[in-house]
């Protein structure tokens, strides 16, 4: 138990950054004099390390040992966090979310491999997946109410700082009570296709950011696509040709995996796109402080909190499959509520649409962390895992960069947000499809593609 808690309390963190941050936004934003285009910046600066370095953090924790890039991870956010505390200008503070970001990317990966690794039997395993899964809830539920509370209170650099206890706590236990990873030294990190990665990622971000202030139609944005698109076939080219890949294409012919892949990018586009959007419209147009934004948001992400553990253990029962196609019908539901519910809808309206997708998105969190795992071949878990988080972590970029665009593009705040709500829905309905041809009834691994 204590493993699992080292391991948790690393990803605690890292999600707890995703989510803290939304509150906080507006407040730093006013005391740093930065633009709508800026704050996206301070939310998507650290997702695009973190989305970007994800398979480099992969690849390292197989090559040099999970264990110790888990920890050297954990060095890199705690100090990284602390930057984040002292930052007196936006640029700074970007830099400063960045380095997390890079120190996301090495905590993650480590953290599901860790689990494997500590709990070899299928059943104990599951249970952990679950519990790591409700980990995410906690943090994503506890982090707007926290950073209200703490905004409110001590200042919106605490946002930051609370993550220097946790960050040390992690470091302790897992160096006391986790075993060193075994290592395959043999295996030499691909350089160009790391590069080529981050590029798809920086690029996408960069894209769907200024979108909304420049326009789909600018130059500049029409020539980042095309990079990002190139970025991404040069990744491809790479892969065929390397001769120890960062993410063998034999690993993507997995429908399992791949497919679970891709599940987990949309209901992380459609779920944090919806906080970030919810969060500005709580304080920007309703005019609500940081911490009543935070219990305003705290139905959405309070339904986290058990809906991972609950759907770890039906699915003893079940299977992970219905799990994942009916909590993705629940989230798009919601969102489509939400869509629907007129221009100016009294907060009662919408409690129920902000709960189903909070529980639809952590119901299927755990359905498609087993899938993918469990179809990862031996010797390749962390690079699982890293391809796992990596569609994950694009996916909340791509939500916030597109929310965030739309607000800013259609000049009609709640028009914009009600579009994003129902791109959002409409993610989370290819996710059901997609988890239907994708997971098995049983979850019986498919390695033949």
């Amino acid at each position: 138990m204590v493993q699992l808690l080292a391991v948790c309390a690393g990803y605690f963190m890292v999600i707890l950054d995703v989510t803290i941050i939304n509150v906080a936004v507006p407040v730093v934003g006013r005391e740093l004099s930065a633009s709508l285009t800026e704050i996206q910046w301070i939310t998507d600066g650290y997702t695009l390390a973190f989305a970007g370095l994800l398979l480099t953090g992969g690849a390292l924790g197989d090559r040099l040992g999970n264990r110790r890039i888990f920890c050297a991870g954990v060095v890199v956010f705690t100090v990284a966090s602390a930057g984040c505390g002292l930052a007196h200008h936006t640029g700074t503070l970007v830099a400063a979310r960045l380095l997390e970001g890079v120190g996301a990317a090495l905590i993650v990966p480590g953290s599901l491999a860790l689990l494997q690794q500590a709990y070899p039997s299928p059943a104990e395993r599951s249970h952990a997946f679950g519990l790591w899964g409700a980990m995410a809830g906690i943090a994503a539920s506890a982090g707007p109410l926290l950073g209200g509370l703490l905004v409110t209170t001590v200042g919106w650099r605490w946002v930051f700082f609370i993550n220097l206890p946790i960050g040390c706590a992690c470091l302790l236990l897992t160096l006391r009570h986790l075993a060193p990873s075994p290592r395959h030294g043999g295996r030499s990190l691909d350089w160009p296709a790391q590069g080529a990665i981050f590029a798809t990622v920086a690029l996408l971000t960069a894209v769907l950011n200024e979108a909304g202030r420049r326009g789909w139609a600018d130059p500049l944005i029409i020539v980042g696509a095309g990079l990002c698109v190139l970025a991404a076939a040069l990744f491809v080219l790479r892969e065929h040709l390397a001769r120890t890949p960062v993410l063998p294409l034999r690993l993507l012919r997995s429908r399992a995996l791949s497919g679970a892949a891709v599940i987990g990018l949309l209901f992380n586009f459609g779920f944090y796109g919806m906080i970030f959007t919810a969060s500005l419209y709580f304080q920007q147009h309703r005019g609500l402080s940081a911490l009543r934004t935070g219990l305003a948001l705290f139905p959405a992400v309070a339904m986290t909190m058990f809906a991972s553990v609950l759907s770890g253990r039906l699915a003893r029962r079940t299977g992970h499959r219905p799990l994942v196609v009916s909590g993705m019908l629940l989230a798009a539901a919601g969102l489509a509520g939400w869509a629907a519910a007129g221009a100016e809808p009294a907060y009662p309206l919408l409690v129920a649409p902000m709960m189903a997708a909070g529980f639809g998105t952590s119901f299927a969190l755990t359905g498609s962390t087993t899938t993918v795992m469990t179809a990862a071949p031996e010797g390749f878990s962390g690079t699982a895992s890293a391809l796992f988080n990596t569609t994950r972590q694009v996916g909340s970029a791509a939500g916030v960069a597109l929310g965030g665009s739309l607000l800013a593009a259609t000049g009609d705040f709640t028009a914009g947000l009600r579009t994003s709500m129902a791109i959002g829905a409409l993610a989370y309905l290819a996710a059901a499809a997609l988890a239907l041809c994708c997971i098995t009834p049983r979850e019986t691994p498919d390695l033949t593609g």
